[in-house]
């Protein structure tokens, strides 16, 4: 230890004025290392003992952005085993995306004022973009493989949502739909099984999604839930032939936008009485009971329950164990709100592909939290989606045609 004082002091003396401080900084985590490994190895370096339990093997450097600055450590590397100091933190792979796009924007000459303050705060502007290349190739390395995983199993429900994004196209500045998929499978388990980035919600791109998901191996939906977004529909038709559910949440929304404000809270107090039935059919007469009854005050509202009665009631028609997380895409808006979260640090995409970069990035890691939990839906009701084996016997198979 007092050989760490001397060059403790050493330095200090050598520093200039403006570096005192980051030096101080340096000097004293690289101190706080060495004397943490010394306790791990039971030794000190070039110390021959029989208590020893390790030995190093030189290091690693490592930036720590603080508000000193960039401090320059060298961390030590152990011969067997690791050793990663306490007082830092693994980098995520969010945050590496993250720090990639926003040195990429940087760096190109397209970013906003937002993003160059965060540069500067960051301490990122020395940085090269053979740096900002080698980073980004291995964030897309791992984000690539967990966007093309084969889909395995059978997956009963599909939750379609899209979150809308700026990014720079040729000079001009463009919204672009992020679409993220989720799905759960028969054992009650859910994933991000997809993420699409594309300019439109025509139809055209919808069946492209869709068609990628069944290409990897979805298979089995019974039910995708989603809000209106046109050409969807007809998508999910034409690829799964499954039964859509449109969002409840975003579809009152469009009903009282027929109303009077004063009146929302009666309107929609009247409305949800069909969604506390307890069956299908109840619901649906309740529905119609309820369009009747606001049809002469509000024939628009009334057209469009009329219009949307199906849609809007489809999860009736499901277990009744998995009905409160099927009739809309509330389960998304968690990870809508963060997938939002950073990409509003950002402000405006440099290309799309750095917008796969972050938000694929950001559900890679929602995932793998989610693999952790327990089941998200009982898997007592999958049972009842899942069609009664044939039964083998001989004796009771149709005789085959001569």
């Amino acid at each position: 230890m007092t050989e760490d004082r001397m060059a403790l002091t050493e330095l200090l003396q050598k520093s200039g004025d403006g570096d005192f401080l980051r030096s101080v900084a340096e000097a004293v985590l690289q101190i706080l290392m060495e004397a943490d490994v010394e306790g791990l190895i039971g030794a000190g370096r070039h110390e021959r003992t029989g208590d020893r339990l390790n030995y190093r093997n030189g290091y690693r450097d490592r930036s720590l952005d603080t508000r000193l600055g960039s401090l320059q450590l060298r961390i030590p590397k152990l011969r067997q085993g690791s050793y990663f100091p306490p007082f830092l933190e693994p980098r995520k792979t969010a945050e590496k995306a993250l720090v990639a796009v926003i040195q990429e924007a940087w760096i190109g000459g397209v970013s906003t004022r937002r993003v160059d303050e965060l540069v500067q705060a960051m301490g990122l502007a020395g940085i090269s973009k053979s740096q900002v290349s080698k980073l980004c190739k291995d964030i897309d390395e791992r984000v690539n493989a967990f966007l093309d995983r084969p889909i395995e199993g059978e997956w009963r429900y599909l939750w379609l949502d899209a979150t809308y994004l700026k990014v720079r196209d040729g000079g001009r500045i463009v919204s672009v739909a992020a679409i993220i998929a989720v799905a759960v499978n028969t054992e009650g388990r859910r994933e991000i099984v997809g993420l699409g980035i594309g300019p439109s919600e025509a139809e055209p791109f919808w069946s492209s999604f869709i068609k990628g998901l069944v290409k990897r191996g979805l298979r089995g939906v019974k039910l995708v839930i989603s809000d209106a977004h046109d050409g969807l529909r007809l998508a999910i038709t034409r690829v799964l032939g499954a039964t859509w559910q449109r969002c409840r949440v975003h579809w009152m929304r469009n009903a009282l936008a027929h109303v009077q404000k004063g009146q929302h809270t009666m309107v929609a107090a009247a409305i949800r009485q069909a969604f506390l039935q307890t069956n299908a059919d109840a619901a649906h007469e309740t529905w119609r009971h309820v369009a009747d009854q606001l049809r002469p005050r509000w024939p628009k509202l009334a057209a469009l329950m009329d219009d949307s009665e199906h849609d809007v009631l489809a999860y009736m028609t499901f277990p009744n164990q998995h009905r409160t997380k099927l009739h809309s895409t509330n389960p998304l808006e968690r990870l809508n709100k963060e997938v939002k979260r950073r990409a509003d640090v950002v402000g405006i995409f440099p290309n799309e592909a750095s917008i796969t970069r972050l938000i694929g990035a950001v559900l890679l890691e929602q995932n793998d939290e989610w693999l952790l939990q327990c089941r998200y839906m009982q898997i007592e009701g999958m049972a009842e989606l899942t069609p009664p084996l044939i039964d083998a016997d001989p004796a009771k198979l149709p005789p085959m045609a001569a």
